[in-house]
């Protein structure tokens, strides 16, 4: 049965060497967003990752996002940044847009999905990125079955993974809401899907670099 931590408010030696020993080993945990709570594993372990998407049972063409808690931590799993997307990430993050960016070839297969890209976001909550700094990049896919409604507290993340998971981080209820925009920065750049930071936001900033979001039926 997975152990229910609760997230401290203030800085805790003791929570962090506990959340990085279970990472270290391969654990999954589950962990509040700025939406709903998330299956985190380490994002460069395979069979952590694997088992990730055994418990979401998702398809093998669904790629599952990643968390960072640091910019630095891109060159683990990108190939290359566009230089007008460097305004776009030193302006959104951290915060809710999820980016797309070309993948390194030698990355876990559910990471990309097969299809050569991965999905980053550096998060806006500071718990969350408190976390992530700690253990460093984890999976960020919601804490749900697929085709099932997210979930929102620690006792529902019990009730439904408690036997499969390793740790349930308790940040109390998650405030719900949209999930993250989703903005593809591979060739002309184009959003998949728009949350709470809207195209008009983002073309705001890519007008300053000579850019334009091509239109969302032919991204």
């Amino acid at each position: 049965m997975a152990q229910i931590l609760p997230v401290p408010s203030s800085s805790s030696p003791k929570f962090f060497d506990e959340v990085r020993e279970c990472t270290s080993q391969g654990g999954i945990l589950a962990v509040a967003t700025e939406s709903f709570y998330a299956l985190a594993a380490p994002a460069l372990s395979i069979d952590a990752v694997n088992r990730v998407a055994a418990l979401k049972g998702r398809s093998a063409d669904k790629p599952l996002l990643v968390l960072i808690g640091e910019r630095t931590q891109l060159d683990s799993f990108v190939t290359s940044i566009p230089s007008w997307a460097v305004p776009l990430l030193d302006h959104f993050w951290p915060g809710p847009l999820t980016c797309i960016f070309p993948a390194r070839p030698d990355l876990p297969v559910p990471l990309t999905g097969g299809s050569g890209t991965i999905g980053i976001r550096c998060p806006g909550d500071l718990r969350l990125l408190s976390i992530l700094r700690a253990t460093g990049p984890l999976t960020g896919t919601s804490a749900n079955r697929t085709n099932s409604p997210p979930l929102s507290t620690a006792q529902e993340i019990l009730e439904e993974f408690g036997q499969e998971i390793d740790l349930i981080l308790d940040s109390g209820p998650s405030p719900g809401g949209l999930p993250s925009t989703l903005l593809s920065l591979v060739g002309v750049p184009h959003i998949l899907r728009e949350g709470p930071i809207t195209s008009h936001a983002i073309q705001a900033v890519l007008t300053n670099e000579g850019m334009t979001l091509a239109d969302k039926n032919s991204g």
